[in-house]
Order: C-alpha cells, then structure tokens, then sequence
C-alpha cells in the first residue's frame, strides 16, 4: 500500500448519533445525557431541535432572504431614523413594526398581511394606553434610548406594551372590536394631546367605498374605522415575530414536523404562537401541509428542521 496516500478511516459506529445529541446539548443548554434521552424518546432527525428551545426570526422565504439582506446594509443613518420613528407612540413603532416584518408567502400562503396593518396595530397600543398606562414607556426614555440606532434596544423598553398589545389578540376578535372603539373614543377625548391627535387621525379616515356601497345590497361590512375586514391575522404574527427576537421561539412560518398525537411525522407551518406570561411560547398554532384548518400543539410536540433562519448574504 502506498503510505503517501492517507488511509480512509472506516466510520464508527455510532458517531453521527453522538455528534447529534453534542449539537442537541448544545442548542439546548442541557447536559448530553439529556439531550441523548430527549432525541431517544422523541425520534428527532439529524438537525431537528425541539420547538421549546432556540429561536427562528425570519423563516426563510424569498421576502425575508431579502428584507434581511436590505437590513443588513443599512448604514448607522437609516438605523438612526428608523429607531427614532419606532420610538414615536403608537403610530411610529406601528410603522416601524410593519416594515421590519413584511407579508411574505409560505406553504400555507400569505402571512404577515393585510390592509391597514400600521392602523390595527396603532389601535392596538392606543388601547393599551388607555387600558394600561403603566405599561407604556415614558416617551423621553424610548427617545433616549433610540439615539442608539438599535431597534433591539427599543424592543427591551417597550417590552411590556408589545406584550400586552399581543395579548389583546387572543380570544374572540368580535370582543375585541368594540374595545377598540372604546380605546378610540377615551383617546380623542383623553388629556394626552398626542395620542388626542392620532385617534382624531384614525377616526377621521375615510371609509373605503365598498363599506358604504356593499355588493349585491349585503350589510354594511365596516367594523373599523380603515379596513373591511381588520387584519387580525397578520398583526398577531407581526407581534408573534417580534417577542421572539427578545425571548426566542419560532416565528409564524417556520417549518416543523409533529412528534405527538394522530398527527406523527406530518410536517407543518407554524402560522401562531400562544404566549404565556413570561418567556417563550408555550404553545403554537400550526397549519398540515395540504390541511385547511389549523391545530394547537405544545411547543414541546413539535421538531423544527434546521437552517431555517434568514441570514445575511
């Protein structure tokens, strides 16, 4: 034989499973009898991680590769701006929010859309102001904060307002409606001159022509003040994206396979999350591939496939 040639080492066996339950161990921060227990019971693939640990911002799609990539060159100018506008309450971090986690496309379809998105979700923090004050910054605090140019930095001091208005969203829409209104009303009529203006703004937009002028004579549709049908859907997973980046967990759009229950080994899109008090999600709405409905499941029952994250090109 000739030495100058190195000699192919045979595998091991067992060494793939090894280094699986190392990179579990490690994207989990338990030790690796742990980790070699939990991929024992669970079945996990090579990859797989269970969706109780680490995190998925920007599930991959065409839309988010290049809203990351945008984000990625943006010179400490335009960071500069775009903190500051997300420090201006409510209708600035709407906008801002709107336009870091844009409508993209899945397996399930359109996520993150909707018409009149920035108005629900300014709504939604007037609401909470009006409910909750306490949970809303001082505004010199966010602008102080937002001279850093960092949106995360911004995201810690408005931590427990994006929270609240998050969980506002669950439930029954149709209560939330009214509650809306409500907000809306105490606001325009409230001693804070700003949050004065911007509800006078949102109740003062023009209905669109359809509400006033319904096809084939059906009721009036208007609900809200800007939209037929108010983008519920769309701002919840705007809000879901965002508590992940401060408390992991896995974004609506991130691909995973069911471990639990008659569903086994199917692979699904997670369209929601279901937050507890503090931490990550506790649980998640996922759509069946090919499925038109959509199921709970623990955050523990279920795999995420890995390198599903955006990462700058």
């Amino acid at each position: 034989m000739n030495d100058t040639h190195p000699r192919r080492r045979n595998p091991r066996p067992g060494r793939a499973r090894k280094r699986a339950i190392r990179e579990q161990a490690a994207r989990t921060g338990v030790p690796y009898s742990v980790a070699a227990r939990v991929i024992a019971e669970l079945g996990l693939q090579p990859g797989e991680s269970i969706a109780s640990h680490g995190r998925t911002i920007y599930p991959c799609d065409p839309v988010r590769q290049r809203v990351v990539d945008e984000r990625g060159r943006r010179s400490f100018a335009e960071r500069l701006a775009d903190t500051r506008r997300a420090a201006v309450l409510p209708e600035g971090r709407a906008q801002h929010l709107v336009g870091r986690f844009p409508p993209g496309r899945g397996r399930v379809g359109q996520l993150y859309h909707g018409e009149g998105r920035p108005e629900l979700l300014t709504m939604l923090y007037l609401a909470v102001a009006v409910e909750f004050p306490a949970m809303v910054p001082d505004p010199a605090d966010v602008a102080w904060v937002a001279e850093m140019g960092e949106e995360t930095a911004v995201d810690m001091v408005c931590a427990l307002l994006d929270r609240q208005a998050r969980s506002m969203l669950e439930g029954d829409t149709s209560e939330l409606r009214p509650r809306l209104a409500q907000a809306l009303a105490a606001a325009a009529s409230g001693p804070d001159p700003h949050l004065r203006v911007v509800a006078t703004e949102l109740t003062a937009t023009p209905p669109p022509p359809e509400a006033l002028d319904p096809p084939h004579g059906g009721p009036v549709r208007l609900t809200l003040p800007f939209v037929l049908s108010p983008p519920f859907d769309g701002v919840r997973q705007i809000l879901d994206a965002l508590l992940v980046v401060a408390d992991d967990g896995h974004a609506p759009g991130t691909r995973v396979r069911v471990l639990a229950g008659p569903h086994t080994s199917k692979t699904a899109t997670i369209v929601g999350a279901v937050w507890g008090a503090l931490g990550p999600p506790i649980a998640y709405r996922i759509q069946l591939d090919g499925a038109t409905g959509t199921l709970g499941m623990a955050a523990g029952e279920l795999a995420v496939p890995p390198g599903q994250e955006s990462l700058p090109g």
